[in-house]
């Protein structure tokens, strides 16, 4: 099968990315508008891009009707309107289907925390809310928004980097090394469609 990228309709990109991308890491994100409403949502379009500085990134897309997701619009820079700042937060196998819960299209301002039964806990630097429910948490300042479309353009995508410049993580969790012991995270990845995948199933390699 060859196929034409620019032929292909929107759902169907979306549907050969999301099933031959796999298993992809999901960050929570976590971000606070100008009054102070948080808000929370999964993305595993995201991962971490730079350790000097060390950076990660997270994509939102834009609503159907080209306004801005909130992620978005609450963690661009304050140059932009936002408030430059937001959290993310690793899914695990514990918390994992009420983060699920908060992929649901509620109204502005409303929290996906109260609606699915999560915790917002303060960050230390930043005035976003991360996932009282999980292990790790990335404190990150807004660096830029990368738009890949015109703004306004209805499920155009968009890339949120973020320096990190503070992070959580469970004592016991990481070694001295700062190594994370991965059965002990229990990290969930996402698949296609509505598959997830959990990290049980490991196996080492050695480089070179």
């Amino acid at each position: 099968m060859e196929i034409d990228t620019e032929s292909l309709p929107h759902a169907l990109r979306y549907n050969l990315m999301a099933g031959a991308i796999v298993p992809r890491p999901i960050a929570v994100v976590g971000t606070v508008n100008a009054r102070g409403q948080h808000n929370l949502a999964p993305f595993s379009f995201f991962n971490g891009v730079s350790a000097e500085p060390m950076v990660v990134m997270f994509c939102p897309v834009n609503k159907r009707d080209g306004s801005e997701n909130d992620s978005l619009a609450n963690a661009k820079p304050v140059a932009e309107g936002g408030t430059g700042c937001f959290s993310i937060s690793i899914a695990t196998e514990a918390n994992i289907a009420p983060v699920v819960k908060c992929a649901a299209e509620l109204a502005h301002g409303e929290s996906e925390f109260a609606y699915a039964g999560l915790t917002p806990r303060a960050c230390a630097r930043i005035a976003a809310p991360a996932l009282a429910e999980s292990p790790i948490h990335f404190e990150c300042e807004t660096i830029e928004v990368r738009r890949f479309a015109p703004i306004g353009t209805p499920s155009a995508g968009n890339c949120v980097f973020g320096r990190v410049v503070h992070v959580r993580v469970e004592d016991a969790l990481a070694n001295e090394r700062m190594h994370i012991d991965p059965a002990k995270l229990a990290a969930v990845g996402r698949m296609g469609g509505a598959a997830y995948v959990s990290t049980r199933d490991r196996f080492e390699l050695a480089r070179g």
